[in-house]
């Protein structure tokens, strides 16, 4: 098994709020007492893993015991107690009884490294996306069944509470009957993001699928959201897959891009992101309802209900991802974003790793600005091409944006 490739992560949302705990945090502890856990990546993303980590240290429901990584951890960033290895074979050869292993590591070194933390006896935490190719991802929804490990998958933005007020205002009819779902992404990402390690906006390396693009990593959260408020788990809740990827910037991957999903009930799932803004602007989930709208800013736990009786607004807290995979560990708690619930996301990636390659913007529909490496593309117009998109559940090509010089692909689902 080879250690991690890299020290950069799949992101995240930066404004993601530190977790306001609920259910899971009150168990957390539980009867398994103080769980015995290995992080594996400590840059990047893992940064955030150390914080949590130290915060549930503190409280006595882990132990960091040992950390991997090929670039060793920031001074003070690792308890000193834990060990410090270069990959995670070392650490698994001198590391016994682990109860979790957290990998957040470089997208393509997801799936040797969870079959790997499978192997044992400890349950996994995987940042998203799971892995890089829906081939990797049976594989390891296999290897954990036969395990009989739990997996969770870091979609953080599920563990929101958000999720249940809106399942009980769609029971309710409050906005009618549910009509579409959309969700809109309009972030900013310069030139030095796509330098920052080697496998930022590919789509493979060396022939290992990578699949970096704004809907597989940056604004992933948006696409899984959408679908777990439409109810859309597995490949079955799916009935078809539509995606037309454009890029602005000079790379392999999608940066600007419309994927159309309809579900098996009919429902059309429409998301319209980019990392080709002027400015970035807090991601949001779109309920188009018969009598009324419900929005939700995933990154922020807002939610915001229009109705012909007004408006409302209300701020949720959510449950750490962490801490429920140790409910689930100690005492059989539900986990919130399991390896399972995934499967949908990763027919939306499989969608995009297969698609044709993205087609380049043409230059005069981009201006660039800021200077040197913090220069940023700007897909011209692009606030309303998304608005636009995500409201008439349409592609750019279809809404005759003039750069839009593509059809939409359609996918192939495969018979689960």
């Amino acid at each position: 098994m080879g250690t991690p490739a890299g020290t950069d992560v799949p992101d995240a949302p930066a404004e993601t709020p530190a977790p306001a705990g609920g259910p899971a945090a009150a168990s957390a502890g539980g009867n398994g007492g103080t769980a015995r856990v290995a992080l594996v990546g400590v840059h990047g993303f893992g940064t955030h893993h150390l914080r949590n980590l130290e915060r549930l240290q503190a409280r006595g429901a882990v132990e960091l015991v040992a950390v991997a990584d090929p670039q060793p951890p920031a001074p003070g960033s690792v308890p000193a107690q834990a060990a410090v290895f270069p990959g995670l074979t070392e650490l698994l050869a001198e590391s016994p009884a682990l109860d979790i292993i957290i990998v957040a590591t470089p997208i393509q070194t997801h799936a040797p490294l969870a079959l790997a933390a499978l192997a044992t006896d400890a349950d996994l935490y995987l940042e998203k996306p799971p892995v890089a190719s829906l081939a990797d991802f049976n594989r390891l929804r296999d290897a954990a069944a036969l395990a009989g490990r739990g997996v969770q998958i870091g979609f953080q933005s599920l563990g929101s509470h958000a999720l249940q007020a809106i399942e009980d205002l769609l029971e309710a009819g409050t906005i009618g009957t549910l009509q579409g779902i959309s969700a809109t992404g309009r972030w900013v990402r310069d030139k030095a993001y796509y330098k920052r390690s080697r496998w930022a906006g590919k789509r493979s390396i060396n022939g290992v699928d990578v699949v970096d693009g704004v809907a597989t990593n940056p604004l992933a959260h948006a696409v899984a959201t959408a679908l777990r408020i439409a109810g859309v788990r597995t490949l079955a809740d799916v009935a078809s897959v539509e995606t037309e990827l454009y890029r602005a910037n000079d790379i392999e991957s999608d940066d600007t891009s419309v994927i159309r999903i309809r579900t098996a009930a009919s429902l059309p799932i429409t998301c319209a992101l980019t990392i080709c803004a002027a400015e970035s602007v807090e991601p949001y989930v779109t309920l188009q309802g018969s009598a009324g709208t419900a929005v939700f800013h995933y990154t922020e736990d807002r939610l915001t209900i229009e109705t012909s009786s007004g408006r409302a607004e209300e701020t949720f807290g959510r449950d750490d991802l962490t801490e429920n995979l140790l409910a689930h560990r100690n005492s059989g708690a539900p986990l919130i974003s399991s390896l399972v619930d995934s499967s949908a996301f990763m027919l939306v990636l499989e969608a995009i790793r297969t698609a044709p390659l993205p087609a380049a913007i043409d230059d005069a529909y981009v201006r660039w600005e800021g200077d040197g490496e913090a220069a940023h593309a700007v897909v011209v117009d692009i606030e309303e091409a998304l608005e636009r998109a995500g409201r008439q559940h349409a592609t750019f090509s279809e809404l005759g944006v003039p750069w839009a010089v593509s059809a939409p692909t359609a996918f192939e689902i495969p018979i689960s």
